[in-house]
């Protein structure tokens, strides 16, 4: 049985307070944004574009590893307010760029 996932009033506000921390629409804010919420939070690419303002959220999580955070991917489905199934990238911080590995 399919269970629908939504986003936590209590996290959706924590994301929207990370939008409004980090204003702005070019790629490398929308980066600082998803960075700053990935320390938080695993996030899908709903919650990325819908509550932070992520226009392409793929693209932000290829720079941010690039860069070299350790970011995988979950999939996850979804049922959205249409009441459409999904498959969405679900994306967990393991470790940021710099970091040491723990032994």
């Amino acid at each position: 049985m399919h269970q629908e996932k939504r986003t936590t009033p209590e996290k959706e506000a924590a994301l929207k307070a990370l939008r409004n921390e980090f204003i702005g629409t070019d790629a490398g804010t929308q980066g600082q944004r998803a960075l700053a919420a990935l320390r938080l939070f695993p996030l899908t690419t709903f919650e990325l574009s819908r509550c932070l303002d992520v226009y392409h959220p793929p693209a932000r999580i290829k720079e941010l590893r690039q860069a070299g955070h350790n970011i995988v991917t979950l999939r996850e489905t979804v049922t959205t307010e249409a009441g459409v199934k999904h498959s969405l990238g679900k994306y967990v911080l393991l470790r940021e760029a710099g970091e040491e590995r723990a032994a």
